[in-house]
């Protein structure tokens, strides 16, 4: 089987791995990133003793889900085998870039975690998944808490690095876990910036011409739309761009036939909505960045597209008139319908003319150079499955 698709039991030889590097003692857990990368990897913080953060946001996969596309999964399982989500579980990986949600003096809300935005950082996003009933299960934090209590390593660590009573309290264990968990999002493991777009601003490779050609028209809102959400510097040079503004759109995303199929009920996801309440966010979900995209399929908060290409032929459909342009190609079929279809950003979408064929194949080339090094063999995998 090809390295980018790991099987649930390969999962867990991964998840093992991060078993052992708790149990070999407390001198493993010297600073708060440590104890947080144990706790990622950790499946005794889940109900059944299953599921880990790594489960849905494996390192080995771009932080996503690895279960994805491979197996016929759009959203991720819980802890029980059988619960299924109704989000594409995003990255988990430059998510310490998103600002803290707030609203802007324009009135445009930005940032925070999930794809709603619900959560204002880091600290909140590791909190959610433990008690949540369709993923890791715990029925409250003292439940968790007392999970943690059970690792004599967990206790002298915690002793150490938040007060010997941290553990005392549910309250305060669980915020110090997040806490742990959150420091070890913001290492340069989540966030190394060694793509080969990065190694080309530092002038350690050339770009190939499809690449460069991609690069441009990324850039230029003369030739695309890209870069009006998926830029967040001011310089297309700039050495920390996470291509996403953070802002909330949306873009028409067709429902997830299958997804609700599966599920048994059609979601009817509202996005920004469910957060603010506020009814000109229906439909709005978070800018993903675009850091790993080639790699971290599938596509758009409910998954509903399995491949790269096929997200920059969706946004060419709001720019050309041809009638090729209107058929969604993984289906041979239409555009479905937008799965909410008020509030759409048509001012952003809108912008640029109709892309042709090898300037659609271009973006997606440019797109691909934003894999970190780690996963760039990854590629090669999806290209020779996508042979198969």
């Amino acid at each position: 089987m090809a390295r980018a698709w790991l099987t649930i039991s390969a999962f867990g030889a991964v998840a093992m791995a991060g078993a052992i590097a708790v149990s070999a003692g407390d001198t493993a857990l010297k600073t708060h990133e440590d104890l947080g990368r144990a706790l990622f990897f950790d499946v005794n913080l889940s109900k059944n003793r299953t599921q880990a953060c790594a489960s849905c946001h494996d390192p080995e996969t771009g932080f996503s889900d690895p279960r994805g596309v491979r197996l016929g999964m759009a959203t991720s399982l819980g802890d029980d085998g059988e619960s299924l989500g109704d989000r594409n579980a995003p990255t988990a990986a430059y998510a310490a870039f998103s600002p803290e949600f707030h609203q802007r003096s324009d009135g445009r809300h930005v940032g925070g975690q999930f794809w709603d935005g619900r959560e204002a950082g880091l600290k909140g996003q590791a909190g959610g998944p433990p008690l949540n009933p369709i993923e890791m299960g715990m029925p409250d934090k003292a439940s968790v808490v007392a999970r943690l209590r059970e690792n004599p390593d967990y206790v002298r660590a915690f002793a150490v690095l938040y007060g010997q009573a941290a553990l005392d309290d549910a309250e305060q264990g669980y915020a110090a876990m997040t806490d742990a968990i959150a420091r070890f999002e913001q290492t340069d493991t989540f966030a190394p910036f060694d793509s080969k777009y990065d190694r080309y601003l530092r002038g350690e490779v050339e770009l190939t011409n499809e690449e460069e050609l991609g690069r441009v028209l990324f850039f230029s809102q003369q030739f695309s739309n890209c870069n009006v959400c998926h830029q967040l510097r001011t310089s297309a040079t700039d050495p920390r761009e996470t291509f996403s503004n953070y802002e909330f759109h949306n873009i028409g995303v067709p429902e997830n036939v299958d997804l609700q199929a599966k599920l048994g009920r059609r979601v009817g996801d509202s996005g920004l909505h469910a957060h603010t309440g506020a009814s000109d966010h229906a439909g709005q979900f978070k800018v993903p960045t675009l850091r790993n995209v080639a790699v971290t399929g599938p596509y758009m908060h409910n998954g509903v597209f399995q491949d790269l290409k096929t997200v920059v032929l969706f946004y060419n459909k709001y720019n050309s008139r041809a009638a090729a342009a209107q058929i969604n190609p993984e289906t041979g079929q239409p555009w479905g319908e937008p799965e909410e279809a008020r509030n759409l950003s048509l001012t952003e979408l809108e912008i640029g003319p109709a892309l042709k064929a090898d300037r659609i194949d271009a973006l997606v080339a440019f797109l691909r150079t934003l894999t970190d090094a780690r996963y760039e063999p990854l590629l090669a995998d999806l290209d020779a499955e996508k042979q198969n």
